[in-house]
């Protein structure tokens, strides 16, 4: 089995999950995928890290994104990146800035004219993406890719396109058996 099957196969049994949720855009779904289920599991967080390093492109100098949905995927990325020639800063971006100590809204290693590839771990419509790209162009780094564990909307790329970021995913919501959900991340 590939390291791709293997984390699909992961996602399946042990994210996705089938009820009635509410998204945080106050929509109903039936479905709902919990990524940080699969980062965060040792037999598959090196896979996962692999699947995303394949994406990441060469010349990336840090991977990061909106706390908490880019944090476990991003810095998995640069660890394992770390052990594989592959340096890279790991960030995250705070929700709000910081009043205390040195402040701002990145915690982690991001310098001006880092080029980024911002993560999450699931998107919707990629309003998270989004605020991290704009949050990172802010401290003077480029944005070269967005790039998401999972797509369970179908429409982050057009959101995150317009902001002229290339958008890609591990795995798209049908990868998952289930189809594009049109709710709000």
């Amino acid at each position: 089995m590939t390291a791709r099957e293997r984390v699909r196969q992961h996602l399946v049994e042990h994210a996705l999950r089938r009820g009635d949720f509410v998204l945080k855009s106050g929509r109903r779904s039936s479905w709902f995928i919990d990524a940080k289920a699969t980062i965060g599991d040792p037999e598959v967080m090196v896979d996962l890290a692999t699947l995303m390093l394949e994406r990441v492109p060469r010349d990336a100098t840090a991977v990061g994104g909106l706390t908490m949905g880019a944090d476990g995927v991003s810095f998995i990325t640069a660890a394992v990146g770390a052990t594989r020639g592959r340096a890279l800063r790991a960030f995250s971006v705070r929700k709000e800035t910081k009043d205390h100590g040195a402040g701002g809204r990145i915690a982690g290693v991001l310098r001006p004219g880092d080029r980024v590839v911002v993560t999450e771990d699931t998107v919707t419509r990629g309003t998270s993406l989004l605020e991290a790209v704009r949050v990172v162009r802010e401290v003077g780094a480029e944005v070269i890719l967005a790039l998401a564990v999972v797509d369970r909307g179908g429409r982050a790329g057009a959101l995150i396109g317009a902001e002229g970021v290339a958008f890609d995913a591990l795995f798209g919501a049908p990868d998952l058996g289930v189809d594009y959900e049109g709710a709000e991340d």
